[in-house]
């Protein structure tokens, strides 16, 4: 499953989203009903992961912490409870708990960008600022892109 896309919404009073078709269609074909919602570690955004996405997701997580270490512990205890579950309604809309769009900065307008395997969120003032300028990212791709085949020469 692949979503792509950078699709403009609004979230209504109560706190709904409508899910944009095309992701909507992605989640049915690959046989998706569940999702998880959770603010991303990194960015004032939120990320909607499909059910079997977020459960491979934890899997790698909890294979590299330790049951008996209070750190790993921690920070797995805080990653699973900044999660809640989603489900799509019969019209395809969804409800994003209040502290996730507190946590996210989002207030009515967001726009909804594929990520591959799941879908940022964001508030609609903020997604642009969150992209490279032209020049630096066709640089920093390529820099990136000539390390990766240099990587696999070595590997040949």
């Amino acid at each position: 499953m692949r979503f792509l896309g950078n699709i403009e919404a609004k979230i209504d009073a109560k706190g709904r989203a409508f899910l944009p078709a095309v992701f909507r269609k992605e989640l049915q074909g690959a046989g998706e009903e569940r999702l998880v919602v959770r603010k991303d570690i990194f960015q004032p955004c939120l990320v909607l992961y499909p059910e079997s996405v977020w459960n491979r997701q934890m899997d790698v997580l909890r294979s590299r912490l330790n049951r008996w270490d209070s750190t790993h512990q921690a920070v797995f205890r805080q990653f699973v409870a900044d999660a809640e579950a989603a489900t799509l309604d019969a019209n395809g809309r969804f409800l994003i708990m209040k502290r996730h769009l507190k946590a996210a900065g989002i207030d009515r307008a967001v726009r909804f960008i594929g990520m591959d395997d799941t879908i940022e969120i964001w508030s609609g003032d903020k997604a642009e600022s969150t992209f490279m300028e032209q020049e630096d990212f066709g640089r920093t791709l390529e820099d990136i892109m000539k390390t990766g085949a240099a990587d696999a020469a070595r590997n040949d």
